[in-house]
């Protein structure tokens, strides 16, 4: 009502600051609430200081994300029902067992954008995807029910897009009609979808029945010391420089293109630079190849590799 809204202004006469009229019927006004409240919302979090590994269980509502959490720690810190989505907010959580000393991040399942029709789930969306951004390590969890939809590899992308090491959590296995080869067929379905990014660990898992719920957190630790991993500029040299000699990039009008050295950038995940004289012309696949080659020599598994290429 365009009349209470100007009445509205009477309130700025009390002096308690930004006034915000809004309708509870027919949601009017809140979108700017809402807006308001995330502002406010405090970026201090003192686990952001830490030096603790973070792992983000991301995924669709209602894979099992929270349920995963709940069955490691012991308790129950996140709302579980059958309803998706029930998990609004990206929570941390310590955990020190097992040998294993490092942060969760919990966060709302991620929906198509069609589905998201709150406002309040829209902000959870966001805060997913910070909290995507803010992890070393994405646990992706799926359904087995479902297989690895197009909304999963938007995830996943968006993993990669951010460096972030991935392991792949194929949940409610126990549902699953099973036969001798079932988990090696479902695991070469899911990375054929997955391609170019195929060497990404593939667990199976039944949160419900606590099945392989350890053996995620032991992959976990291997991506982390992966995404870590640094390796000498001599070392990277001995062994690279022999494969592009022994396959070198397509010559440019007559001309070679000549890798002379490669060094390791001083980064939180693992980026290349390899110096060159015409940097402009190395194609896709031939950096596919020069990617293949440093996982098969180096172990990289569940951790994209960015590759830069320099004039020298």
């Amino acid at each position: 009502n365009p009349q209470r809204i100007q009445l509205a202004g009477e309130f700025y006469a009390l002096g308690l600051g930004e006034v915000f009229p809004v309708s509870s019927i027919n949601g009017s006004g809140t979108g700017e609430l809402l807006d308001q409240v995330v502002k406010e919302f405090s970026t201090d979090n003192e686990e952001d200081d830490t030096d603790l590994p973070k792992y983000a269980v991301i995924g669709r509502p209602n894979v099992g994300k929270s349920s995963l959490i709940n069955a490691l720690i012991g308790e129950e810190r996140n709302i579980v029902t059958p309803i998706a989505g029930t998990t609004r907010d990206s929570i941390y959580i310590p955990y020190n067992s097992y040998g294993f000393d490092f942060l969760f991040v919990d966060t709302a399942g991620l929906r198509k954008k069609k589905k998201v029709s709150e406002d309040i789930e829209f902000y959870s969306v966001m805060r997913s995807i910070r909290a995507i951004e803010k992890a070393d390590i994405c646990l992706l969890m799926i359904d087995a029910k479902d297989g690895i939809e197009s909304q999963d590899l938007n995830i996943l992308g968006l993993c990669e897009k951010n460096n972030k090491g991935v392991v792949l959590v194929v949940n409610k296995w126990d549902l699953v009609e099973k036969e001798t080869n079932t988990h090696i067929e479902f695991k070469e379905a899911i990375l054929r979808k997955t391609a170019p990014f195929t060497d990404i660990p593939v667990l199976f898992t039944s949160v419900i029945n606590k099945q392989r719920i350890l053996k995620v957190l032991e992959v976990a630790h291997d991506v982390y010391k992966n995404r870590s991993r640094q390796i000498s500029t001599p070392k990277l040299n001995d062994v690279m420089l022999p494969l592009i000699e022994r396959y070198s990039p397509p010559m440019v009008r007559g001309t070679r293109i000549n890798i002379k050295y490669i060094t390791q950038l001083k980064l939180a995940y693992p980026s290349f630079v390899f110096f060159c004289n015409l940097p402009e012309h190395i194609k896709e696949p031939y950096k596919r190849y020069l990617e293949n080659q440093m996982r098969k020599n180096f172990d990289f598994n569940g951790v994209p590799i960015t590759l830069y290429f320099r004039k020298k």
